[in-house]
């Protein structure tokens, strides 16, 4: 399982939203402990920036997802259209 741990709130609702369809191969698990919702899902996640821009109904930059995201499981890959969490083999 990888995926992030954000803080309550409406980036974390649209990134709930945008995780679910930018992964519909995969079951999403979302726990939400109140202040803070842990998102998982077994190989880990992907996050586009155009699935979120849809969610949130404005532009969104990936980055911004950095102020709400308290950790993460697996590792963590960013780039200006999509953020990813998986867990790489070792070699």
């Amino acid at each position: 399982m990888a995926g992030p741990v954000l803080r309550g709130g409406d980036l974390t609702q649209a990134a709930i939203d945008a995780l679910h369809e930018d992964n519909p191969d995969k079951k999403v698990v979302v726990v939400d402990h109140g202040a803070y919702v842990r998102i998982e899902a077994e190989g880990g996640l992907t996050l586009r920036r155009q699935t979120m821009e849809e969610c949130l109904g404005r532009p969104f930059k990936v980055q911004e997802i950095e102020v709400v995201m308290i950790g993460f499981s697996g590792q963590i890959e960013i780039g200006e259209e999509a953020m990813s969490w998986h867990f790489k083999s070792a070699p």
